[in-house]
């Protein structure tokens, strides 16, 4: 029961988090830098009075604790969303991989891989799947999502 209730506010802040990147799309447009969309969600998502980390680093260790680099995640959500912006004219496979592979560094229970680069909003739910027998995530189911007048129909993809 109260992991139906986290995934009810998992769900529930990946809308509001899908809401607010589409209406900085629809005020914004496209043609700006990754940056400057990095900068109005993260905005728009503190006037909502969510917690947002910017730039959030991800370290990778080797089996030994040896840090083997450093990713940074565009934002952190709650602490429990990935968000992964990109400004490019369509989402590509490395793009999924990314998003995919920052949740299994992080253990977050999701992610948004968000394009600002298209003229019709994109956005991707990538929810982890994990193994029992070893508690890592071994793939990721990705979700298409529509918001309001996305042009993006609902399917869904494994990764």
């Amino acid at each position: 029961m109260e992991e139906e209730t986290e995934d009810v506010k998992i769900r529930e802040l990946l809308a509001k988090i899908r809401q607010e990147a589409y209406d900085l799309h629809v005020y914004l447009g496209t043609g700006l830098l990754e940056k400057v969309y990095e900068n109005g969600l993260c905005h728009r998502l503190k006037q909502a009075g969510l917690k947002v980390e910017v730039q959030q680093p991800l370290k990778v260790y080797d089996s030994d604790g040896f840090c083997l680099g450093e990713y940074f995640a565009d934002l952190v959500v709650e602490d429990k969303v990935i968000v992964e912006l990109k400004a490019v004219k369509c989402i590509a496979s490395e793009h999924y991989a990314q998003i995919l592979n920052y949740i299994k560094i992080t253990g977050a229970p999701a992610g948004l891989l968000i394009n600002f680069g298209s003229y019709k909003f994109e956005v991707r739910t990538v929810i982890p799947h994990s193994n029992e027998e070893n508690g890592r995530v071994e793939n990721g189911r990705v979700e298409n999502s529509r918001v309001e007048n996305s042009c993006v129909e609902n399917s869904r993809v494994e990764v």
